[in-house]
């Protein structure tokens, strides 16, 4: 799920230039959908508005994915 990292990033960017360098990953394990997020709670928060629109569509890929085989 590399759109997910590159989504927080871009939004991130106008707000700290730095967020460029940002090491921000996300990916899938089983059935557990992994998004490792910024250290300060003001960043979390700026990213989670970021991409909580599209979790339960990513969900919902997730499941297909692991119901179709």
């Amino acid at each position: 799920m590399p759109g997910i990292a590159e989504a927080i990033r871009a939004a991130s960017i106008p707000i700290v230039k730095t967020a460029m360098l940002s090491r921000a990953l996300a990916g899938v394990r089983n059935r557990t959908l992994i998004v490792n997020l910024p250290g300060s709670p003001k960043a979390v928060g700026e990213s989670l508005d970021t991409i909580v629109s599209v979790l339960p569509h990513a969900l919902d890929l997730l499941a297909d994915s692991v119901t179709d085989g």
